[in-house]
């Protein structure tokens, strides 16, 4: 089973910090900067600093023997990777550590809000098809219904 949230803490933590940190490591070795990390630096640095404290909840409300650690241990490679061999890979980091950061608070967050749970954030890649294609198949028999055929035949157009 893969845990989507997991996945979403690591790249929120990695991306997260990249964005924050990128500038830091850009002055000191001469590397390219975006027009938005040179004249206006406080933005990146607080979308940065906000996918990491996502991911840092996140990893803290599982705790350390349900993945908490590993949360922080791979974010951190993530962000040494995505910082230190892609370079200018960090700029993509304003579009993916926000959106990550995002889509964590919206699966981890949504029961406590009273809002039904996410089923993507729980199920298998299989389930995830599966119900997919459920839905797809009530969609079209609701469709062939609502034209007026009671009952739907196979194989027919």
């Amino acid at each position: 089973m893969i845990d989507n949230l997991f996945l979403l803490a690591i790249a929120a933590f990695g991306w997260g910090l990249s964005l924050a940190t990128y500038r830091l490591f850009a002055r000191r070795n001469a590397w390219p900067m975006g027009s938005l990390q040179s004249d206006l630096p406080v933005i990146p640095i607080l979308l940065g600093l906000a996918a990491l404290l996502a991911a840092i909840g996140y990893a803290a409300a599982r705790g350390a023997d349900y993945g908490g650690w590993v949360i922080i241990v791979c974010g951190l490679l993530l962000a040494v990777f995505w910082t230190g061999f892609l370079r200018v890979g960090s700029q993509i980091s304003l579009v993916l550590a926000p959106w990550a950061g995002f889509l964590l608070l919206l699966g981890w967050l949504a029961e406590p809000l009273g809002y039904a749970p996410r089923p993507w954030a729980n199920e298998t890649l299989s389930e995830t098809v599966q119900r997919k294609r459920n839905q797809a198949e009530d969609v079209l028999r609701d469709r062939l219904l609502k034209d007026g055929d009671p009952t739907p035949r196979s194989g027919q157009r």
